[in-house]
């Protein structure tokens, strides 16, 4: 059986009734991780560059799917695109080792149920087949993958969504295969934006999830797919990750070893990457209590200081490179304590540059991924030393830590309470409910259903 078959199989047969508890208890997470997130992002600039594209090239539509945080109606297609942006706004949305799933996932199969009325019983489980079908590949191949160059959220999160929206089209498990090869065929995405510190990268969601759309709808209009699509000689895995794929091994933890369990949120609004070395930071500023930094030195593994933009020392000129870059982070966290997007923002604060000129970066092979070492030298000549060891399960916060979080996020946004209060309602009745009880908690935001031209 090829590796499109096994996943078809798998999205298939997958009943979320039958799944252990703790699985649909951790979509439900990611479900209230994704529209909270989304929901602190009102502000964000990138969403209503989207929007305007979107509107542009689909024009509105009264039966169309809402452009949240808008208010008015467009194509899927177009709502994928601007609500991925929105979702994507702060950096903070979810993610399965080094791509950012539920931010293309959530927004597409939101557009699909509104749009065309699809049961909301069908949200858990699409979410779910996506997760499983992207976090699979994503685990095999990222390693290889993202220091060749590819961002692994377009390039597996293509995959995530044709299978959660397979799953949402109800496809037959053949027009699932067909489905599944169609996106291997379409996905990539380079990470460039990153080093340049540019915005390509807050649109690449929406655009995997809108091939994701395609690569499923072309399945069931009756596409002939590669049935090799991922293990063959020129196949996904041979040309973006290099290496060989045994369509057998790859698959044989489907539905045991759940990569959702992998789904990691984000405390703050920096780069996945940089999470540990903010939390480390936020450590040794209690330790050094003003004392005068003159020297800072970062340990950390090769995979996450080699990813692009990671090491960048200004100037910055962009929010898409500050959160990116370790020693911007570290260097405004030990200055000012935990990172908002006001920080973020500010690229010309003289005390932070400064620092950021006295940081050194070490590509470290003994220290673990999600890990670092921080070595701080003051002016007085002492050393203090923070060595963070985070492991998934450090940001796999359950949906109480969800609530928290996204909670914190609103009220330095300004997001009323309410839309936290209707939101939370909404995922803890699913399957039960209504959409529309969905898009009031967006409906709240300031400045809702104020078409931005």
């Amino acid at each position: 059986m090829t590796v499109s078959q096994s996943i078809a199989r798998f999205v298939y047969a997958l009943d979320i009734d039958q799944v252990p508890p703790e699985i649909a208890e951790k979509i439900r997470a990611c479900l209230l991780n994704g529209y909270g997130i989304g929901l602190g992002c009102h502000d964000t600039a990138f969403a209503p560059v989207a929007r305007r594209a979107a509107i542009a090239m689909d024009g509105e539509l009264a039966t169309g799917a809402t452009l949240l945080g808008d208010g008015r109606k467009t194509s899927i297609a177009g709502a994928c695109l601007a609500n991925s942006a929105l979702f994507h706004g702060r950096g903070q949305e979810d993610t399965c080792g080094a791509a950012h799933l539920g931010t293309i996932m959530i927004p597409l199969l939101t557009a699909l149920i509104e749009s065309r009325g699809y049961p909301l019983a069908r949200l858990m489980p699409a979410l779910l087949c996506g997760y499983e079908a992207g976090g699979l590949l994503e685990r095999a191949y990222a390693a290889k993958t993202t220091p060749g160059g590819f961002r692994a959220s377009p390039l597996y999160g293509t995959i995530a969504a044709a299978a959660a929206a397979g799953k949402m089209l109800d496809l037959s498990e053949t027009q699932l295969a067909a489905a599944l090869a169609n996106a291997a065929a379409f996905s990539g995405g380079i990470l460039q934006t990153f080093t340049d510190g540019t915005d390509e990268w807050r649109y690449q969601v929406g655009v995997a999830a809108r091939l994701g759309l395609v690569a499923a709808e072309l399945a069931r209009a009756g596409s002939v797919s590669a049935p090799h699509a991922f293990e063959g000689p020129a196949g996904l895995v041979r040309s973006f990750a290099r290496t060989e794929c045994d369509a057998e091994t790859l698959t044989a933890g489907l539905g045991r070893d759940w990569a959702v369990m992998r789904v990691t949120f984000k405390p703050y609004p920096v780069c996945a990457f940089n999470q540990t070395p903010v939390t480390a930071a936020l450590t040794l500023r209690e330790k050094l209590a003003g004392a005068e930094i003159k020297a800072v030195r970062v340990r950390m593994n090769p995979y996450e200081t080699g990813y692009a933009g990671m090491d960048a020392v200004g100037p910055f000129n962009s929010v898409s490179g500050t959160l990116m870059s370790i020693p911007f982070c570290i260097a405004t966290t030990l200055l000012y304590g935990v990172p908002d997007m006001r920080r973020m923002l500010t690229y010309d604060d003289a005390a932070v540059n400064r620092l950021i000129s006295g940081i050194k970066l070490i590509s470290d092979p003994d220290v673990p991924t999600l890990c670092c070492k921080i070595e701080v030298e003051t002016a007085d000549g002492r050393t203090q030393i923070q060595d963070q060891r985070m492991t998934f399960s450090d940001y796999s916060f359950n949906r109480a830590g969800v609530s928290a979080l996204i909670r914190r996020i609103g009220r330095e946004q300004a997001v009323p309470e309410a839309a936290y209060d209707k939101l939370e309602a909404f995922v803890a009745g699913l399957p039960r409910g209504n959409i529309a009880d969905l898009l009031q908690a967006f409906a709240l935001l300031p400045q809702a259903n104020v078409a931005t031209a």
